[in-house]
């Protein structure tokens, strides 16, 4: 059989600290999950625009990777954004809008409906939110700062692309771009945010920097929680393999499969460049650790040296295998899915999107890495596309057409 990225150069390390049969514990809890995210999947429900997001079944691809099915949670149309960073970034901007409204007015009832009609506008207009950013978590900011009516600062590093950065300023933020990679641009949105009384809106965790990153992940749960309710009464995923980054979409997916489904939960298997790897290195040394340089990988929404800790609260027990790919095989991964490859429709992937599906086809053709994940013809796997063509010129030139082109295809009859 032609089997699909064969030559995926491949790493891979299970994790001892998992534990497949305990229960959602009170640490986990106190992350993500309960009625937190209850309010923010109430709230993120009744903003203007929302709907679930496609669920495809890449039957083609399942038999020519041979397992029993991959299903594909396709984030390329969230709220018009691009990626699945719309439900986090901007629910968090709307938390923290409303807590300085209580703090400053005393009012404990504003709503959201109150934002977006203008009527603490006085107040809002006086608040700038910031973040440092690879592209998709800054326009979700961004988004939200413009939509919930604040002012917005957003850091970029040395490497995000220009398209990236003009999709940011688009939604009237102001885009300062760092010397070094995402972690220093963290630090630095950080140390302004301090000098100018700015508010922080980060996707990742840090000491002393815990509380706006976890509304941040309950808004990532929604996707989650989509997923399973268009699974519905069908078999459950044996595997979900989910691209790592800082660690918070992993985390957000993982949490609410487990408190949720309880010991029926699926094996979770966390995706990474070989250039940005600090999961996967964290798992090899049972703690956080981060990894050093510039970085620099084509799966620019993963490119993040150090692992978000609260994101790590619920990986560490919670995920049974952590492996790192490159870039040859996310970029292979992206034209596969364009192409509609072994018959399925095509469909439009960004390079961070394609993480996890790229890591499940190489550990398929990988004797070692199959056996050690326990992968076989009954697998029913998982993937969150996390992403569409967010740069539209980087996708049109690994693909050799336009994101609408792709579009287009998939609606023309075969």
């Amino acid at each position: 059989m032609n089997t699909p990225l064969s030559n995926v150069k491949l790493q891979y390390t299970l994790n001892p600290a998992a534990r497949p049969d305990a229960p959602y514990g009170a640490e986990q809890q106190s992350v993500l999950g309960g009625a937190a995210f209850t309010r923010a999947a109430t709230q993120i429900r009744q903003w203007p625009g929302y709907a679930p997001t496609p669920l495809h079944d890449l039957t083609g691809l399942a038999q020519a990777a041979g397992v029993a099915q991959i299903l594909y949670k396709d984030e390329a149309d969230r709220f018009g954004l691009g990626s699945f960073k719309a439900l986090g970034g901007a629910y968090a901007v709307s938390r923290l809008l409303l807590k300085e409204i209580a703090a400053r007015t005393g009012e404990q009832n504003a709503t959201v409906e109150d934002l977006l009609s203008g009527r603490y506008a006085a107040i809002t207009r006086d608040v700038t939110v910031t973040c440092a950013t690879d592209g998709n978590h800054g326009r979700s900011v961004a988004w939200g700062a413009q939509r919930f009516g604040c002012q917005c600062v957003i850091y970029i590093h040395a490497t995000v692309s220009e398209g990236r950065k003009e999709a940011i300023e688009k939604y009237g933020a102001q885009v300062v771009r760092t010397a070094g990679n995402y972690d220093d641009s963290v630090r630095q949105a950080a140390r302004d945010a301090e000098r100018l009384g700015r508010f922080v809106v980060s996707d990742t965790s840090y000491e002393g920097y815990m509380d706006v990153p976890k509304d941040v992940m309950q808004g990532y749960a929604v996707m989650a929680d989509e997923a399973l309710q268009q699974i519905g009464a069908d078999p459950l995923p044996t595997h979900v393999f989910l691209q790592g980054g800082v660690g918070g979409l992993a985390a957000a997916v993982c949490a609410h499969f487990w408190e949720t489904l309880g010991a029926k939960r699926p094996k979770f298997i966390v995706v990474e460049p070989d250039k940005a790897a600090c999961l996967y290195e964290s798992a090899r040394a049972g703690k956080p650790v981060a990894v050093h340089g510039d970085l620099d990988t084509i799966m620019a929404g993963l490119a993040c040296g150090e692992v978000s800790l609260l994101a790590w609260k619920v990986l560490h027990p919670g995920a049974q295998a952590f492996l790192c790919i490159d870039d040859d095989s996310a970029l292979n991964t992206v034209r596969l899915l364009a192409e509609g490859g072994y018959g399925d429709t095509p469909i439009v992937a960004g390079e961070s999107a394609v993480a996890g599906l790229a890591g499940m086809l190489g550990a398929m053709n990988d004797p070692q890495a199959r056996a050690a994940l326990g992968l076989d013809a009954k697998s029913r796997i998982l993937v969150f596309g996390s992403e569409g063509a967010t740069d539209p010129e980087l996708y049109q030139r690994i693909v050799g057409k336009s994101a609408q082109a792709v579009r287009e295809s998939s609606r023309t009859p075969a």
